[in-house]
């Protein structure tokens, strides 16, 4: 069998920080390679080395026969690179970015229309749409479009499903599955342990080292630990003892136009409850989410935060909340420490008792040796982290998490919701959304939107009975099945 990728004893540091310690692999013609690692791993900087955007210290590389380094221009001819952060162009609409990544390959759409065929013909109907409007599945897709327009012999896809919820990452691996069969090779990495599984091989890295390299079930298995973290042990709680709600709404509406985003969603949430509001991409769950903590203005209906109208108190909600987005709130320009005090002084918290948060949180969260480490050279899980814990610095009674985990490894996962089950614990109400499944399993209850309306509400076991299956995934995917908008 003929190798594709050949990675000789490569080795990158930026300044005294190990990337990438004397990595060695190949990768077989047609295979479908899966690379996985925690945060901070170096499985970003070796992609960047194969495409030829990076070069290594030492060692050397091959891609489709050609050396990384002096010949990268006959490399970026034969390789497409969807990157971990979305390659798109915001302002373009999707037939823009298209055309112009086929117009950089010497290409055009109908040229190689057939190849993106499965893909594209689900985002054509709003080829005319800003890219920068699209959910996140269709960004997704639209990027894998954009990296396959010219007909790469070698593709290479940095976590392709991040922010993408359970059905169109089923939707996207079996493309995966259509494009190996046409011969092309491809790289992933992904943090997902059922994604993995669906590889020929994974390469298991660790701090800048390749621990291992076989058939999935080997690799998963011998790095459980790190890999496939056991589940937090969830207790339900009696949250109905609780007074009054401290999240109410009814017949909550937002429209752009003449299309519904939201449609008259009602329900309430108790104090010191983890309430997941889950839905597909673009079912509506970050535009109500904007609704609830002020961001945006509503159509139609009312909603009650903390005791406050979100449509006429907007500034006393955001004083009792604490929000972390999809797009994190950190300056990566300060350090870890400066971040938080800047947050904690804008929250509001007493000057005197600012260095005590700092510290405090710095244990809670173990960054106590990055403490005067630049945001931006942190690894994405830590980030989260600190980005959860500067949102309730200030012991808000609600904190907003929108899709927090998207990205990171299973293990920082497991370690994220240790810290949401302690701020539960302290009373904060967690209002979260996410993708993973496993994840919906930790709520105390979950509501379940499709097309901008709730069309569930229950229990992880409640809404399992309702539906006769035995898992979350199970239920996501038969109430998703329903939706007609996919955008």
């Amino acid at each position: 069998m003929s190798e594709v990728i050949i990675i000789n004893n490569v080795r990158k540091c930026y300044g005294e920080q190990v990337s990438l310690d004397g990595v060695s692999l190949s990768v077989h013609h047609g295979e479908l390679f899966g690379l996985m690692g925690p945060d901070g791993a170096g499985k970003t900087t070796l992609f960047r080395i194969l495409t030829t955007l990076l070069c290594a210290d030492s060692g050397t590389a091959t891609v489709a026969g050609f050396d990384v380094v002096s010949q990268y221009k006959e490399i970026r001819q034969r390789v497409g690179y969807m990157p971990g952060k979305f390659s798109l162009y915001q302002d373009l609409t999707v037939e823009e970015n298209l055309n112009f990544f086929a117009t950089l390959f010497g290409t055009t759409i109908h040229e190689n229309y057939d190849l993106i065929r499965d893909i594209y013909c689900q985002i054509e109907p709003f080829r005319t749409r800003r890219a920068g409007a699209l959910s996140g599945g269709m960004k997704q897709k639209l990027a894998l479009s954009c990296a396959l327009i010219h007909k790469p012999e070698v593709l290479f896809l940095d976590e392709p499903t991040t922010g993408v919820d359970p059905v169109s990452r089923c939707e996207l691996w079996d493309m995966l599955y259509r494009l190996k069969e046409q011969g092309i090779t491809i790289v992933v990495s992904t943090p997902i342990v059922e994604e993995a599984r669906q590889c020929d091989r994974i390469a298991f890295i660790n701090k800048g080292v390749i621990q291992d390299v076989d058939i999935p079930e080997h690799v998963l298995t011998h790095f459980a630990s790190v890999l496939c973290p056991s589940g937090l042990l969830h207790n339900e709680k009696s949250v109905w003892q609780y007074e009054q709600p401290v999240i109410e709404v009814e017949g909550l509406t937002k429209r752009f136009g003449s299309f519904v985003a939201v449609d008259h969603i009602s329900f309430s949430v108790r104090r010191g409850e983890i309430f997941g509001f889950l839905g597909a991409n673009g079912a509506g769950k970050t535009t109500a989410m904007r609704m609830l903590t002020g961001l945006s203005s509503i159509s139609e209906g009312r909603g009650k935060v903390a005791g406050f109208d979100v449509e006429k108190q907007p500034d006393e909600v955001k004083r009792h909340i604490g929000y972390m987005s999809q797009r994190f709130s950190l300056y990566e320009d300060l350090k870890v420490w400066e971040n938080i005090r800047l947050f904690a002084g804008i929250y509001g918290v007493k000057e005197n008792d600012i260095e005590a948060r700092i510290n405090d949180m710095l244990c809670r969260i173990g960054l106590e040796q990055e403490r005067n480490s630049l945001v931006s050279e942190l690894p994405l899980g830590w980030k989260q982290k600190l980005a959860f814990s500067i949102a309730i610095v200030h012991e808000p009674e609600i904190v907003f998490l929108d899709e927090p985990t998207g990205g990171v490894d299973p293990a920082t996962r497991r370690q994220f919701w240790e810290l949401i089950y302690k701020a539960a614990d302290r009373g904060i109400t967690v209002f979260v959304t996410t993708h993973f499944m496993d994840e919906a399993e930790y709520c105390d209850r979950i509501s379940i939107m499709v097309d901008g309306k709730i069309c569930a509400l229950d229990s992880p076991e409640g809404l399992k009975r309702m539906f006769h299956v035995q898992t979350m995934d199970e239920v996501f995917r038969h109430l998703a099945r329903n939706s007609q908008r996919r955008n």
